[in-house]
């Protein structure tokens, strides 16, 4: 038996490391191929939309031969590559071609995205883990896909800002082949092609913004089934099911080092499978000894889990432990409308909502005699529970982000959709007495469910790719041909600060509210764009608190000193914006239970602050750069 298990995972993880070489072959292909043509910009043309739509009916041809192929039994290895062709090709031109006239990726550098690129920007200046703004500190924040991606924009010479989009949209072709590999190590391989299809879709629709979250999203529901499989096992079996605990295991320890939330609620599923399955295993034999089959899989999971989860998280927790006392930190601050509501996607009157309700139905109908609406189905109930459990915890000043989790629950309906179809239409062929006029049905309703689907995702991102395309890029250039923002000095900014301290751009602490520099440029900041995505080690409120006691100082050598007295590294320059009564800083701090959850407000430095040989001054555009000589 464990030759078996470690001949069926060492198969399935070769597999899944050729569907990914694969996948990431497709997509560079694809995005290069975008790059030799100059595209009109999305926002102001139809014409990337029109060529994304010829370029989605081609992806899922391909990946409708690879159906067809499985079904029929013929040439199973080619129609395993076609499908993961396909499913990459699909992915690669969904987002890959409406974004194919500008460097930046949906929402450009904006709101979370810039944080985003900033950690990206730093894992590209250097392999070392270490946080995105603050010198000196390990990374709160998993640092797993950026990390990776860090290493791919070194190797290939790129800076981290501009290869943050080609990453992002290989990294989601790559995850949804890998989860079709999963999906076909536990149902029909051509069901599996097209349960894979219908969660992609999804993710691309819902989650595809947030990249990295969503590398971890689109495998969720062919984890719950293997998760399932690997808790309850009936007592005739209960021997089996240990290559499904490593598998899980080793999910849930890759999501500990790419995205806590979805860790989160994938660990409060597995154990709510737990408990569940030791129920029945209980219920089964009357014996309390049944318990401890379900009790054990747990502990190795999490096992596993936490030793992976320690590969990105050691560093933070040792310094918790050995240094300064982290903050609580304000992550969790935030609670939007949707926050306060439980989502019902199956309700609504669209596509989307449609197949959310058949998976719905499908789950309540089978969930006695399948294991795959049995998984799914705890899957939904543990994300509903998360989100009750989220607006619970606003009695303690805080939440746990429930909001969010609505993509994950659309994913997992999706898959329950796609089978409740099937099962469907199977059934009325049954009934019909076999007819081939309702298979021709089915299939026509599907393909045309399918493609209408696909060719609205560029309408659901509108808005995250019109942002990409209004934002400025790190070479100063608006990708819709339109005047560029204050960003297009950071260039001269950036040498003015090389040249006044030459060396690595790690050697600089820069304190500005432009923090959208930092995520161009690899120098470390003072401080962060908002505490809700500052480490709890930096101190956000004391470090806000001394920014703000500067303006009140009546010299240099007060400054100067104020600066050398600090507890953390000092700032080594300062990137102002000229106001009315001085030098100005942007700040922000947090106010929940507010939403908007973030209160803005101005610090302004009179100028003589500055006026001493001990600070050289530059005027850059709307820029004041002050540098400590």
């Amino acid at each position: 038996m464990p030759n078996r298990v470690m001949r069926t995972a060492l198969s399935t993880s070769a597999e899944a490391v050729v569907a990914a070489v694969v996948a990431a072959a497709v997509a560079a292909v694809g995005l290069y191929a975008f790059s030799l043509v100059q595209w009109p910009a999305f926002n102001s043309s139809n014409v990337t939309r029109a060529v994304a739509t010829v370029g989605q009916v081609a992806a899922l041809a391909v990946l409708a031969a690879s159906v067809v192929m499985l079904r029929l039994r013929r040439s199973p290895r080619v129609a395993t590559l076609l499908s993961w062709i396909g499913l990459s090709g699909f992915v690669t031109v969904t987002l890959g071609m409406p974004l194919a006239a500008t460097k930046l990726y949906l929402f450009g550098i904006s709101v979370d995205q810039e944080f985003r690129t900033e950690y990206l920007t730093r894992l590209t200046d250097s392999p070392a883990l270490a946080d995105m703004t603050y010198a000196d500190l390990p990374p709160y924040y998993p640092a797993g896909w950026f990390w990776v991606g860090g290493r791919v924009a070194d190797a290939l010479g790129m800076a981290g800002w501009e290869a943050y989009k080609p990453y992002a949209i290989a990294s989601l072709a790559v995850a949804a082949v890998v989860s079709l590999v999963l999906w076909r190590s536990l149902v029909r391989a051509d069901l599996a092609v097209l349960a894979a299809l219908g969660v992609t879709a999804l993710m691309l629709a819902y989650a595809s913004p947030e990249a990295y979250g969503a590398t971890i999203a689109v495998m969720i529901p062919p984890v719950l089934l293997l998760a399932w499989g690997a808790l309850h096992r009936p007592s005739r079996s209960s021997g089996a099911g240990w290559g499904a605990v490593i598998g899980t295991g080793l999910f849930l320890g890759v999501a500990a080092t790419v995205y806590t939330l979805y860790l989160g609620i994938a660990a409060f599923t597995v154990v709510l499978m737990a408990v569940v399955a030791a129920v029945l295993r209980y219920r089964e034999n009357r014996s309390l000894a049944a318990l401890l089959d379900p009790a054990l899989r747990l502990v190795v999971i999490a096992g596993i889990s936490g030793l992976l989860a320690l590969i990105v998280w050691a560093p933070y927790l040792l310094a918790s432990l050995t240094g300064s006392t982290a903050e609580s930190g304000t992550a969790l601050h935030y609670l939007p409308e949707s926050g306060s509501e439980l989502p019902f996607p199956m309700a609504q009157f669209t596509l989307t909502g449609a197949l959310c309700l058949v998976g719905t139905l499908w789950i309540v109908v089978r969930v006695r005699d399948s294991r795959r609406a049995q998984a799914l189905g705890l899957g939904v109930v543990a994300v509903y529970g998360w989100c009750l459990l989220s607006m619970l915890a606003t009695v303690a000043g805080t939440t746990l982000l429930g909001f969010r989790l609505e993509a994950v629950l659309v994913l997992i309906l999706g898959a329950a959709g796609v089978f409740g179809f099937m099962e469907g239409a199977r059934a009325l062929y049954l009934v019909a007495s076999e007819s081939p006029r309702v298979r021709t049905v089915s299939v026509a309703v599907g393909v045309v469910g399918a493609v209408a689907f696909a060719q609205d995702i560029p309408h659901v991102l509108q808005n995250e790719i019109t942002v990409a395309y209004t934002d400025t890029d790190g070479n100063g250039v608006r990708a819709d041909q339109r005047p560029p923002s204050a960003v297009s000095y950071y260039g001269e900014v950036d040498a003015a600060l090389q040249e006044a301290r030459p060396g690595p751009r790690t050697d600089t602490v820069l304190l500005t509210s432009d923090t959208t520099f930092l995520a161009y440029h690899p120098y470390f900041g003072f401080q962060g764009l908002t505490s809700h995505y500052a480490n709890p080690l930096a101190e956000f409120a004391a470090r806000a608190d001394a920014i703000e006691s500067w303006s009140d100082l009546r010299s240099s050598d007060e400054l100067i000193a104020a600066l050398d007295a600090l507890p953390w590294r000092a700032p080594d320059a300062f990137l102002f914006r000229r106001g009315a009564d001085g030098y100005t800083l942007r700040l922000a701090e947090d106010v929940y239970p507010n939403d908007p959850n973030v209160r803005r407000y101005t610090v302004s430095y009179p100028e003589s602050l500055f006026d001493d040989p001990r600070f050289e001054i530059r005027e850059i555009g709307p820029f004041v750069l002050v540098v400590r000589t």
